[in-house]
């Protein structure tokens, strides 16, 4: 039990804020309506940028082809099979899955599972800050494409805009910022764990925020004399379809990373960083516009990314070891960044 604690504390902690969330939705209402969750996502993306060692991209600049190919699978192809997926859905699952599918690649895990799959880390962190720099166009962008909705349905879109450059990108840039001052730098690299898991209590808050406001969104739809929500061969049918949706585009971009002529290590980083997003950034943005369970698909996806990508790049691994390569580090002894956003 301890081991498995170890290994999944994260998800566990996760299923346990949705339960709460859930259940006890009435008396957290007032908690969940009045918190102030820009500031929280700022403070945690801060965190987030604030361990990352951004030297890493100078070793792929000298290689683009790779982190280009990256960054098309994570904001062209993989949008764009979500949108034929979408239509399997009913709303707002639909909305879920296009809004899983319009944020950035994740911050953290991206990166390590990358390198425990022997792949090229730099591409994958190369992936990673670009489509997070350029979030605030993309991801408003790609949901109105997705859907036909604003990003803020009903205001104008360049408020979010607006809202994620100063809530995601603007704090990403005064982390990498503050790795500048050679004391902060040594501090945030020496407790990475500690950061991560501070990071990570602020995510759980998120989505115990985010269950919070969904069930309420039920249960005022079935005091309008609404059925309350999807049915129980809705939710299946939103799982199955998160899974083939990753599991698709992580096999994609493996595929045509081989196909273009990458490196090995290189094709393994575009098709793990195309095919991995980001939690925080979704969850804000879904709250913003009050998805309710629209919400659910894309903390299914981050779930399930989670869950396949471990035996997988273990697997890759195993594949490509070499006498001089260290072996992957155990799932208990991952940094607990890996699970952050």
């Amino acid at each position: 039990m301890k081991t498995l604690f170890a290994r999944q504390w994260f998800l566990i902690c996760l299923a346990a804020a949705l339960v709460v969330g859930f259940r006890f939705a009435t008396p957290l209402a007032g908690f969940a309506q009045n918190f102030p969750v820009p500031l929280l996502v700022a403070f945690v993306l801060f965190l987030m940028a604030w361990t990352l060692d951004a030297d890493a991209l100078r070793r792929a600049v000298t290689r683009p082809q790779a982190a280009a190919l990256g960054v098309t699978v994570n904001i062209v192809l993989l949008p764009a099979l979500a949108w034929l997926l979408g239509w399997l859905l009913v709303e707002p699952l639909n909305w879920g899955l296009a809004l899983a599918a319009a944020v950035p690649c994740t911050l953290a895990s991206a990166v390590v599972w990358t390198r425990r799959a022997g792949g090229n880390d730099a591409v994958a962190l190369m992936v990673t800050m670009i489509t997070n720099v350029s979030c605030f166009i993309t991801t408003p962008l790609l949901f109105w494409l997705l859907t036909g909705k604003d990003a803020e349905t009903g205001r104008d879109p360049w408020q979010m805009v607006l809202k994620l450059m100063l809530v995601v990108v603007l704090p990403m840039v005064l982390g990498q910022a503050l790795r500048l001052v050679p004391a902060a730098a040594r501090w945030a690299t020496a407790e990475k764990r500690l950061v991560a898991i501070v990071a990570q209590a602020g995510i759980l808050t998120m989505v115990l925020v985010g269950a919070v406001n969904s069930a309420l969104k039920l249960e005022g739809a079935m005091a309008d004399g609404g059925t309350g929500g999807p049915t129980l061969w809705q939710w299946v049918t939103m799982i199955v379809v998160v899974i083939v949706l990753h599991v698709v585009v992580l096999w994609a971009g493996c595929f045509l990373g081989r196909l273009t002529g990458l490196a090995r290590s290189d094709w393994i980083a575009v098709g793990i960083a195309g095919s991995q997003k980001t939690l925080m950034v979704g969850l804000y943005v879904g709250l913003e516009q009050d998805l309710g369970v629209g919400l659910l698909p894309m903390l299914a996806y981050h779930a399930v990314q989670l869950l396949i990508d471990t035996p997988v790049a273990d697997w890759l691994h195993r594949r490509g070891a070499s006498a001089h390569e260290a072996p992957p580090a155990s799932a208990a002894n991952l940094p607990a960044e890996e699970a952050a956003p």
